[in-house]
């Protein structure tokens, strides 16, 4: 017995160790399929659109190098040799955006601006959850914003602007809460400024200029009290200007932490502080509120619709780098706090109805008539001096000899009153004291004989 059962026991121990090796062979096949070979593949694949590259930026892509994380462009992470982070901006690269970028799992940034690619925004792009900053502004993209990006739950940066967009802005964006930094100038796009802004509570820069948005102007950023730069040029918005703008506690000073977000972003729109709303149909007077931004360093609310006078407290802007405020219809005077001024390199208030003295201030006169003609304004940098005239129907020879010729009717009246007053006390104390009037009269007969 115990033969057969060492003989069983061999038998069944080889039947277990061929059924290992046969489901053992996939395994060795598995390097086919990781993840970096198919970052790798979907490089290839993005090449594979491109039809020009007049700068070389892809020599390095090809079949034969496997380690891409050296190719031109391309970062990758040191720990999962992952592509984190694909640049391939101001190559001039012409050719569309393959859908394989979607494959691109573990990336974080994708910069693609200042290039020549056309096409729609490939809808791809929404599977990547890591994503955080978009780069493809100042390319010629086509078609509408994909609905899917907003499934890119960590994007905080998204460029698009100066392509060839259409339709509504996705109201998904509305959801991506960690979103600091919105551009989309320069598309065609419709259904106004979308409400759901208000939303992105975390908004530094939104820019949406130059996109035909119309309709009115939403009073929907009183949330938004990090933002520091906005920008609506341009859109045809109509209504007034709303007056939440103090709400900005970054631009009214509150919040000094600006650091990080200036780096990040400052290469983008630049480092300045703005405030542009010029080219629409807006109406009304300028909020006093707007003087509150102490940290404004550029306000635009030119070739506009607004009426009434600048607010006297303009010039608390202490930090006003550029101001201009041309082509509508206010009127008054210039307040005197613009020559407070001291930072100014632009300066326009040209065809309004302003009228009077302009302020004398070290940054005032410094520009050229231009920043002022169209209005009714008199003195430097123009060449018309203001008079000032007293009494319009005065003469010039009355000027000369000092208005001696004028009645003062404040003396005649002092001398009268004296007059009687002492003429009367007179003849009164003579009529009531009779030694008086015996002494008066013997001294006027003395006077007489004389």
């Amino acid at each position: 017995m115990s033969a057969k059962w060492l003989l069983f026991l061999r038998s069944f121990l080889f039947a277990i160790l061929t059924h290992l090796a046969a489901f053992s062979t996939p395994i060795h096949k598995a390097p086919a399929l990781n993840g970096t070979n198919v970052d790798r593949l979907a490089l290839l694949a993005i090449k594979s659109m491109i039809k020009g590259d007049p700068q070389g930026l892809l020599t390095s892509w090809n079949q034969s190098s496997t380690d891409f994380c050296q190719w031109q462009g391309v970062t990758c992470s040191p720990r999962h040799q992952r592509v984190t982070h694909l640049n391939l901006s101001s190559g001039g690269l012409i050719g569309t955006l393959s859908p394989s970028v979607g494959n691109l799992s573990f990336i974080r940034v994708i910069q693609l601006s200042h290039s020549s690619f056309s096409g729609e925004i490939p809808p791809e792009i929404g599977r990547l959850f890591r994503l955080r900053e978009l780069h493809l502004r100042n390319n010629s993209f086509t078609g509408s914003i994909p609905d899917t990006i907003t499934n890119c739950s960590n994007l905080q940066l998204l460029s698009l602007g100066n392509n060839n967009l259409v339709g509504k802005i996705p109201d998904g964006i509305g959801s991506l809460s960690m979103l600091s930094f919105v551009s989309l100038y320069g598309n065609i796009l419709q259904g106004g400024v979308p409400p759901f802004i208000a939303n992105l509570t975390l908004l530094d820069t939104l820019s949406l200029s130059y996109c035909q948005l119309g309709e009115s102007f939403p009073n929907l950023f009183h949330r938004l009290t990090n933002l520091r730069r906005l920008s609506l040029a341009g859109n045809n918005l109509i209504g007034n200007i709303p007056r939440c703008f103090n709400n900005f506690s970054v631009l009214s000073g509150k919040e000094t932490n600006l650091e990080g977000r200036e780096d990040t972003y400052g290469s983008i729109l630049g480092l300045v502080t703005l405030l542009d709303l010029s080219s629409n149909n807006l109406s009304g007077q300028i909020p006093s509120e707007l003087t509150t931004l102490h940290k404004l360093k550029s306000l635009n609310l030119s070739r506009n619709q607004l009426t009434e006078r600048i607010p006297n407290k303009i010039g608390d802007m202490k930090s006003l780098e550029s101001f201009d405020l041309s082509a509508n219809y206010l009127s008054g005077e210039l307040p005197m706090s613009l020559s407070g001024l001291n930072f100014l390199n632009t300066f326009n208030v040209s065809y309004n109805n302003l009228t009077g003295r302009i302020p004398t201030g070290t940054q005032i006169q410094s520009f050229n008539e231009s920043s002022f003609i169209g209005n009714k304004l008199c003195g430097a940098p123009l060449t018309n001096d203001c008079v000032h005239v007293d009494k319009p129907h005065t003469t010039s020879d009355q000027k000369e000899d000092g208005g001696s010729h004028k009645v003062d009717w404040g003396l005649i009246i002092s001398i009268a009153l004296g007059f009687i007053t002492g003429f009367w006390g007179i003849v009164v104390s003579l009529m009531l004291n009779r030694s008086w009037r015996i002494t008066y009269f013997r001294l006027l007969r003395k006077l007489i004989k004389v």
